[in-house]
């Protein structure tokens, strides 16, 4: 079940990475904007409709870059306060099962109509890549077996789907490459979407979210995980930030380097897509640390500490309170959030910027009731 500490916010981020909380924030923030953008927004905060990027299609990535880098903090933290590997075992297995069923939970609210079940979402792909990649943190003891352990991981994970994707027959369609590379239905990850035939497909005949293309994201966590284990190592903080920033940048151009083969797409969570997105984070990160931690800016951040510190609350808010909005019509056909949308922003132009103050609106509705937790100093945990 959930659980609620209560905190002291200034205590709490002498202990932790500051920079690391604003990142989780400044990424719930922007996710719940372009989840709830109206239907109009411009280009950079729509998913790129298939191969590319935009800047929407870094949000994923860098929640779970996050969840990586957290993995390692938090599990080093309870170590030290002598839990025992039973008990972190049962945590992980029972917060992986109120993140997964909180995924299925929201995918039937408000009406709870069976067929809409969708056993594959957000929640459940971060409660996955938490589970495997926490398990595996446990399952090695010392720092170099680790960064052996997941470099060669991440290395499997991304070549093999490579592989699958590319060269391995998908029934029904034939051989990658007698067909177009990368089709939106012909491919191995949305055939096994409609194979298995568990629960709704987000996209009818594919899933964004799906099992297949779980395995790269959760290359994406480990990568978070082995940034985590740089930062643990005794070199100065600088120095740290730097090798971040060089790490960062190497992966961007391996993500660049492969888009020709294997193009950028968050949709299938291509393996270019993953070192190009963990590049991404690993930049605008060791930019935040340079400012926050090395350079000392630690003040005007709350905005975004607020949704930091309560990310998964703030995720599972803006569900709970847009679902009821698109669910219940008001008139035929139209929805009480359509009824909204049309008599207070469609009429501003152009159409993208009444989008824009749309999902900026709905970030603040999210935002007011996480504000009054922080300000009361309760972190909701799962």
């Amino acid at each position: 079940m959930a659980t609620v500490s209560v905190q002291n916010p200034a205590a709490t981020v002498t202990t932790r990475m500051m920079s690391l909380d604003v990142l989780r924030g400044i990424t719930i923030a922007f996710m719940i904007m372009v989840n709830n953008n109206g239907g109009h927004a411009w280009w950079p905060f729509e998913h790129a409709d298939w191969n590319g990027w935009t800047p929407t299609d870094m949000v994923f990535p860098t929640f779970l870059f996050v969840v990586g880098v957290t993995i390692v903090f938090s599990t080093e933290s309870r170590l030290k306060r002598g839990d025992a590997e039973g008990t972190l075992v049962a945590h992980i297995f029972r917060r992986f099962a109120i993140l997964f069923a909180l995924g299925l939970f929201l995918a039937l609210f408000p009406l709870f109509h069976w067929s809409q079940l969708r056993v594959w979402g957000v929640l459940q792909r971060i409660a996955l890549c938490y589970l495997a990649c926490n398990l595996l943190y446990l399952g090695t003891r010392t720092a170099a077996k680790r960064v052996a352990m997941y470099a060669g991981l991440i290395v499997v994970l991304l070549v093999g789907y490579y592989i699958l994707m590319r060269f391995v027959p998908v029934p029904g369609y034939g051989v990658p490459g007698r067909m177009p590379f990368l089709d939106k239905d012909a491919n191995m990850v949305a055939w096994l979407d409609r194979y298995m035939h568990i629960g709704r497909l987000y996209e009818r005949t594919r899933d964004p979210e799906g099992l297949l293309s779980t395995f790269p994201a959760i290359g994406t966590t480990l990568l978070g995980m082995l940034t985590a284990l740089w930062l643990r190592t005794s070199r100065s903080l600088e120095r740290k930030c730097v090798g971040i920033l060089g790490a960062g940048v190497v992966l961007i151009v391996l993500g660049q380097l492969w888009n020709p083969w294997f193009p950028i797409n968050k949709k299938l969570w291509t393996s270019s897509f993953v070192l190009f997105m963990a590049g991404c984070s690993m930049v605008i990160w060791a930019f935040f640390i340079w400012l926050i931690e090395i350079r000392g800016w630690k003040k005007g951040w709350g905005f975004w500490l607020v949704f930091g510190m309560n990310a998964i609350a703030s995720y599972v808010l803006s569900d709970l309170l847009v679902a009821p909005l698109w669910a219940i019509d008001v008139h035929p056909h139209v929805s009480l959030g359509m009824w909204i949308y049309v008599h207070s922003w469609v009429h501003i132009h152009p159409p993208g910027l009444g989008s824009l103050l749309y999902s900026i609106a709905f970030t603040l509705a999210c935002w007011l009731p996480m504000a009054v937790l922080y300000r009361r100093k309760i972190f909701i945990k799962v």
